[in-house]
C-alpha cells in the first residue's frame, strides 16, 4: 500500500508507480573495486550489499527524475555503514553477511545472506546462462533505470544524487527462494512482506557505476 510508505517519502519527491502499482524491492548485489572519493579504502573495495527500496520521482527544470529511496541497506563493514550515513544521510546497517556466484553446466546460482539477531535471512535464485536485453516499458525496466537517489535532510529537504550506469541486461528466472524476516530486519511496517509472494524476481548483469555529488532540495 503506497500509505505504507508515506513517512518515508523525502520532501519535494512523490511516489513513482509502474501501471498504477507501488513497488518495494528487495535488492542484493556485490559492490567490486570501491572507490569513496576518489580513494580505495583497504579491506572495503569488495563487499555485499541488501537493500530494501522504493521508487519515487522528482520535478526539475520541467522534467521528471525517477529515483530510489532507501529504507534500509544492509553491508558487513562498520566503516561503510558510518561513511555513508554520514556523508549520503542513507540508513545503512551493519551486518554478518555472505554471498554465492555460481556458475553450473545449465544454470548460474545467486545467493546473498545476512544475520539480524541470530536469524540467517537469504534470497537465492537460478537464472539463465546467457543474460538478455531489458525490453523497453517493461517491469524490469521501471526497476533497474531509476539513475538518481533521494534521501530526506530534514523535514522540508532532500538531498539527490545521480547513479550513472550503462543499460543492463537481465537473466531468465528459472527458480528463487525467499527466506527473510521483514519485521525483524525492517520494522512491524513491513512485517507482511514475510509471508507475501512477490509480483516479480529477477536478475540483472551489474557493470561499473558511480554516484556523483550530491545536490540538497529544499
Amino acid at each position: 500500500s503506497p500509505d505504507l510508505l508515506k513517512p518515508y517519502i523525502p520532501p519535494h519527491t512523490e511516489l513513482d508507480l509502474w501501471n498504477g502499482t507501488c513497488y518495494v524491492s528487495l535488492v542484493g548485489f556485490m559492490f567490486v573495486n570501491t572507490k569513496v572519493l576518489g580513494l580505495s579504502i583497504p579491506y572495503h573495495k569488495n563487499f555485499e550489499e541488501v537493500n530494501l527500496r522504493f521508487y519515487v520521482r522528482h520535478k526539475y527544470q520541467g522534467e521528471w527524475r525517477r529515483g530510489v529511496v532507501f529504507i534500509k541497506e544492509i553491508v558487513p563493514r562498520a566503516a561503510i555503514t558510518f561513511v555513508a550515513n554520514t556523508i549520503y544521510k542513507e540508513h545503512y546497517e551493519t551486518m554478518k553477511m555472505n554471498h554465492q556466484w555460481l556458475e553450473h553446466k545449465d544454470h548460474r546460482h545467486v545467493r546473498y545472506e545476512w544475520v539480524k539477531n541470530g536469524r540467517l535471512n537469504y534470497i537465492n535464485v537460478n537464472a539463465s546462462l546467457k543474460p538478455q536485453p531489458i525490453a523497453q516499458d517493461s517491469e524490469t525496466e521501471f526497476i533497474t533505470e531509476h539513475y538518481w537517489g533521494y534521501t530526506k535532510n530534514g523535514d522540508n529537504a532532500s538531498l539527490e544524487y545521480e547513479v550513472t550506469h550503462p543499460r543492463w541486461s537481465a537473466y531468465d528466472i528459472l527458480q528463487y527462494q525467499i527466506d527473510v524476516d521483514f519485521e525483524r530486519v525492517y520494522g512491524d511496517t513491513f512485517a507482511d512482506l514475510t509471508n507475501q509472494i512477490p509480483r516479480s524476481v529477477m536478475l540483472a548483469e551489474g557493470s561499473e557505476i558511480t554516484v556523483e555529488n550530491k545536490r540538497k532540495i529544499s
